[in-house]
C-alpha cells in the first residue's frame, strides 16, 4: 500500500514539476514573478476542485487525491520559489512589489482554492 501511494505521489509530482517548468518558460518575467504567481493560483484552484469533488463523489478514491492533490498540485505549486523571489525583491529594495506579491499570492490562492471547492462540491 505504501509503495503504491509513493508511486502515485511521485508520478503526479513529476508531472506537476514538468508543467511548472513549462509555465515558467513561457511566462518568466524579470520585472515580476508572474510564472510563480500563475502556478500557485492555478494549483490552488485545482486542489480546491479535487477536494470538493472527493467530498461530493464517494467513487473518487484516495488514490486520485494522492495523485492529483499531493502529487500533481504538490509538484506544480512552489512555496520555495515564492520565498526566494520575495527575498530577491527585498534585497533589491522593491518593498511594495514584494508586499503586493505576498498578499496577492495568499489572497488569490485562498480565493482560487475556495472557488475550485465550490465549483466541484455543489
Amino acid at each position: 500500500m505504501m509503495l503504491k501511494n509513493l508511486l502515485l505521489v511521485g508520478l503526479g509530482g513529476g508531472i506537476g514539476s514538468m508543467l511548472r517548468y513549462v509555465i515558467w518558460y513561457y511566462f518568466r518575467n524579470p520585472a515580476f514573478p508572474l510564472a510563480t504567481l500563475l502556478v500557485n493560483i492555478a494549483g490552488s484552484l485545482v486542489i480546491g476542485m479535487v477536494i470538493g469533488l472527493s467530498l461530493k463523489d464517494a467513487v473518487f478514491s484516495n488514490n486520485w487525491k494522492l495523485f492529483l492533490a499531493t502529487g500533481i498540485c504538490g509538484g506544480f505549486t512552489t512555496f520555495s520559489a515564492l520565498s526566494m523571489e520575495n527575498l530577491e525583491m527585498l534585497q533589491e529594495g522593491k518593498y511594495f512589489l514584494s508586499l503586493a506579491y505576498i498578499c496577492g499570492s495568499i489572497v488569490l490562492g485562498i480565493a482560487a482554492a475556495g472557488l475550485g471547492f465550490k465549483l466541484m462540491s455543489t
